[in-house]
């Protein structure tokens, strides 16, 4: 697999997004997306979350009208399965074409308009496990339903040039409200609270081009990127 972080965050510094920004956010009704979307409308945004019965992401004209207008695209939406199938990678399918296909069209629809930012959130997992690591570790070969993470990075790094940036945030694993974790758990090396990484996706609006990890303080895989970049720091 192709090491994906090397060529990180060589842009200039990007400038403070202008308030208020039109953002257009898939997954809204996801508990990531149920943490960002109060803090985008606290923030100033004007936020277009349009539900999954009301927006196909497969459909390529769909997704290009939708998408017209906005200044930010934010590519929430997953299709995570229950725990007892989490080993079978048929019941990543549809996650996996959210990741890439979907990713694929929202890109090249922001690239039809005037969008400047487009952030993709993918996961720590992709890193080699029982290892410290950061955005410079390389990464290697990963697990079928990890692939997919790593195709949505790249579609979302291509996204930048020409005055665009495209942002991967890496999240460690979710806990909060409507995660599924009450608590952290921290064998799995990188955690984060759902609300600090609803506050790391409105940071990314300012961030250079490139990839950040998103997890707490002293964890196994650093967010010391993010944390000097956005003066962003875990709050839970």
């Amino acid at each position: 697999m192709t090491d994906l972080v090397s060529s990180t965050n060589r842009a200039d510094a990007a400038p403070r997004p202008p308030r208020p920004m039109r953002l257009f956010v898939t997954g809204g009704s996801g508990a990531l997306g149920r943490a960002l979307l109060p803090l985008a409308r606290e923030a100033g945004h004007t936020v277009l979350a349009p539900r999954h019965a009301d927006l196909d992401l497969f459909d390529r004209e769909a997704v290009r009208r939708a998408v017209r207008g906005a200044d930010a695209v934010l590519h929430l939406a997953t299709r995570i399965r229950a725990l007892d199938a989490l080993d079978r990678p048929e019941s990543w399918r549809e996650n996996d074409r959210l990741r890439a296909e979907a990713s694929a069209i929202l890109v090249d629809a922001a690239r039809a308009t005037t969008t400047s930012v487009y952030v993709q959130p993918t996961v720590t997992f992709v890193y080699p496990p029982d290892a410290p690591a950061d955005e410079e570790t390389p990464i290697g070969a990963v697990s079928p339903i990890l692939a997919s993470a790593l195709v949505a990075e790249r579609n979302a790094l291509g996204f930048s040039g020409d005055g665009r940036r495209g942002v991967a945030l890496r999240l460690g694993l979710l806990d909060g409200p409507g995660t599924g974790h009450d608590e952290p758990v921290p064998a799995m090396g990188a955690t984060v609270h759902v609300a600090d990484a609803a506050r790391a996706l409105l940071a990314a609006l300012a961030l250079p081009a490139g990839i950040y990890n998103v997890c707490r303080d002293g964890e196994r895989v650093s967010n010391a990127r993010l944390s000097h970049a956005a003066r962003w720091r875990p709050r839970h």
